[in-house]
């Protein structure tokens, strides 16, 4: 091993883990990912790997985490990109086919993985749908004055068809162009939020 890998600063060389056990989780699933093969990937010995992850469902974790706050991000910048209700459905639904055609062994990681059933694994993915539903939702609850419960419903209804339309348009090989794929379930979504009118401002005006 060069002088340069062993010195690799702690942010840079935890990045390079993180990388490598992404593609080792994703093409061999959890079970069957090993932490040898893991520091093999990234070019470090096993005692290297775990000064950084005690074990291997630390740095599962880890991979996770990095990548749930990566799509929640992604949801909450689109919505805060514009003050267009119409822009701000577009946006995000354009997040999410963004994320899964860019992010494919990330997708796979999040929405395919054989550790879903794992308490901890599933506490993540549920926060990552709840942030995302939670950023939907404060706009819809704002816009019509509807109590944070239902707009809160409505917020995971339309996270939840925005990540099983884009799932399904990966799994289908994108036989639909990604841009009209991702305007199809825009228009579908507006169609309906569309139809929650606005509250009065302080304008009398919708």
């Amino acid at each position: 091993m060069s002088d340069a890998k062993a010195r690799l600063p702690r942010d840079e060389r935890r990045a390079q883990l993180l990388s490598a056990a992404l593609e080792v989780f994703t093409s061999a699933g959890y079970h069957a990912a090993a932490m040898d093969e893991i520091a093999d990937r990234a070019g470090v010995s096993k005692p290297v790997l775990y000064q950084h992850f005690p074990s291997k469902l630390d740095l599962y974790l880890a991979v996770l985490d990095l990548h749930v706050d990566q799509l929640v991000y992604s949801i909450q910048r689109a919505i805060a990109s514009t003050q267009d209700n119409a822009d701000r459905v577009r946006a995000t639904v354009d997040a999410y086919f963004n994320f899964i055609e860019e992010e494919g062994e990330a997708y796979r990681l999040l929405f395919e993985s054989d550790m879903s059933v794992e308490p901890a694994v599933r506490e993540r993915l549920t926060r990552m749908t709840y942030d995302c539903a939670a950023a939907v939702s404060a706009v819809i609850a704002a816009d019509t004055g509807i109590p944070d419960e239902a707009a809160m419903l409505l917020g995971i209804g339309l996270v939840g068809t925005a990540q099983f339309t884009a799932r399904y348009w990966l799994e289908r090989d994108g036989r639909v162009p990604r841009e009209e794929a991702a305007r199809l379930v825009a228009n579908l979504q507006w169609r309906g939020i569309s139809g929650y009118p606005r509250t009065l401002d302080e304008r009398g005006k919708r």
